[in-house]
Parts: structure tokens; sequence; C-alpha cells
């Protein structure tokens, strides 16, 4: 018996990241491989005729999967009975903007989507926002949202997680598949903390197989500034790679994560790690029956800590900033 479609909502879909997303959403590479997808596509009116070409392109890739694709400018409609939501649409920061300038635009977009939701999306809706500041974004939407809780609510880590065992593959020359318990601790920012003390490579503690030097002064700055130095390689922003983690991300809330094996996920804390409650942050997570789980009792170094209280100062200054605007 043929599945019913679930419908995907994915915000600022006629820009870069959103058209990376697209095809892969309805080829069945987020979901599954049987699962039929509706997709809403929300955008600003100017960019609405942007999105109905894109929704040409969708409609004549013939993907089996792929039910209908509707194209809103209203936020309210374009939630409605949504299961899965990709917040990607955000404002970004402009040069010689100031940071309370920033986060009052996205106060602006994150707040009416949150509402939004609250009031139109699915009783299972899963939400991941990906438009940065992602963590700050996601409170923001989740606030603004009191029916739903705030565990439905992600920030997108992924990409750091990503990037961090694609450092260790270009280092050590392990496979992917072979580079375990990986974490990045905090915002997606440069105060992020990417941490190798548990990871292993090919079965071995990756702390015997890198020297101190490289992971303090090449790896975590090189994994906490990837973003910037894709823009400045390529005059643009890793939408591609976003849009893969994205992916990533929602297929293992979905579908759940390999048995022994976890991955990074910007959750609501319940306290964990010294973690106020309620801050989405980056966790080590393992996703079971829909829902994440963060990994629990690990043994934290000191300079583990250190990044994990670094982050949560990053985090409630930017909080305190939105809350100084009113926003929450």
């Amino acid at each position: 018996m043929a599945k019913s479609p679930v419908t995907v909502t994915v915000t600022g879909a006629a820009g870069n990241i959103g058209y990376a997303l697209l095809f892969r959403i309805a080829s069945g590479a987020m979901l599954g491989p049987d699962v039929p997808v509706r997709l809403n596509l929300l955008e600003i009116p100017q960019a609405v005729k942007a999105a109905e070409g894109t929704a040409m392109e969708l409609n004549d890739a013939a993907f089996p999967l792929l039910d209908s694709v509707n194209i809103y400018d209203d936020v309210n409609q374009a939630f409605e009975g949504s299961n899965v939501a990709l917040l990607v649409g955000a404002r970004p920061r402009t040069k010689g903007m100031e940071r309370a300038d920033l986060l009052a635009a996205n106060g602006g977009i994150f707040g009416p989507q949150g509402r939004a939701i609250n009031d139109h999306a699915a009783d299972d809706v899963k939400v991941l926002v990906v438009g940065n500041p992602a963590n700050t974004n996601a409170f923001i939407a989740a606030a603004s949202a009191p029916d739903v809780p705030a565990d439905r609510f992600n920030a997108m880590m992924r990409l750091d997680h990503n990037r961090a065992m694609s450092q260790l593959k270009e280092k050590t020359g392990t496979p992917i598949s072979e580079i375990e318990k990986v974490v990045v601790w905090g915002n997606h920012s440069a105060d992020q903390h990417p941490d190798v003390s548990y990871a292993t490579l090919a079965g071995r503690p990756a702390l015997e197989m890198l020297d101190a030097e490289w992971l303090s002064s090449y790896f975590v700055p090189t994994v906490a500034k990837r973003g910037a130095a894709i823009i400045e390689a390529r005059g643009a922003s890793s939408a591609a790679s976003a849009a893969s983690a994205a992916i990533d991300h929602v297929y293992d809330w979905v579908n759940g994560t390999p048995d022994g094996s976890w991955t990074t996920a910007g959750v609501a804390s319940h306290g964990e790690y010294g973690v106020p409650e309620g801050l989405i942050f980056g966790f080590p997570t393992i996703s079971r029956g829909g829902a994440w789980e963060i990994v629990s009792d690990l043994d934290i170094s000191d300079a583990t800590r250190a990044g994990i209280k670094r982050n949560i100062a990053a985090a409630q200054e930017e909080l305190d900033a939105v809350r100084d605007l009113g926003i929450l």
C-alpha cells in the first residue's frame, strides 16, 4: 500500500541553499526511498517568480516520489499541515550592518514563522533552522510556538560536524564511514568547539593518531572558520554543503542514527553538561524513534569544558540582545 505524502515546507526556497535542497528532497534522499513528498515553497513576493521556475524544474525532473509543489508568499498557508519544516531563508549580515539590526531583522522572520508553525503545522512537525544565526533563530521560532514542544526545533550543526569529519579524513586518510563519535559543541559560529576526545578512526582512538598542536592550531579553527574560507575561495557561501548537511540531519532525525554511533545536532538543552535549560546548543546526539537523545555522562576535559562555557556565554549574549530588542 502506498504511503501518504509527507508535507515538507522550505522557506527561502528560491535561494541557493533552497535550490540545492529541493531536488534531493524530491528524490527521496531526505526522508527515504519510499516516502512521497508534498513540497511547500515559501518565498517573499519578489522571489515568487524564481520559485515558480524552480517548481517547473522539479516537475520536469519527474521524480516518482514528488506528489506536488506548491508556492506561497503567505507564511500561514505555507506551513499548513507541515510535517517537516526547513527554515532556510534568513537576513544575512551585510557590510556595515550592526549586530542588533541583524538580530532584529531575523526576529521579524523567525517569530512569525514560529507562530505559523504553532497554529498550522501538523502535530508531529519537525523543524530544522538553517538560516543564521541558526541557534538564536531556532530559539526565537520555538519561543513563538508555545504549543509545540521545544524539542521539535533544531538548529543545524551537522555542517560543522561534517566539516570536522572531512578534516580528519584529509589528515589521516580514514574513510568517512569509519570515523565515529565526533562532536561540535555549541553554536554554528566561530565560537563553536569541535571535539575529538571521544572519536575513533577505523576503531582507533583519534587522540592516539593526532597531535595536540595540529588539533588546537589547525583543526579547531579550520572547522570553525570553514564557511568564511569557502566564501573567500568561491565568492559565494557554502550552499551545496549546507543543503547536504540539512538532508543528513533530517534523515537521521526521522530514520534514526545507526546503533552505537552519534552525530551533532543543535537541540534544546535540559541542563546537560551545565548548558542552561532551553538553550539550543550543539551536543553529541543519538536519534531513536524520531527523537534526539543527548549522549550523557561523558568525561569532559578542561579544554572541552572551556569551549562549552565560551559557547554558552556567546549564545546567551545573543539571546540577551534579542530580549533587549523586545523580540522575546
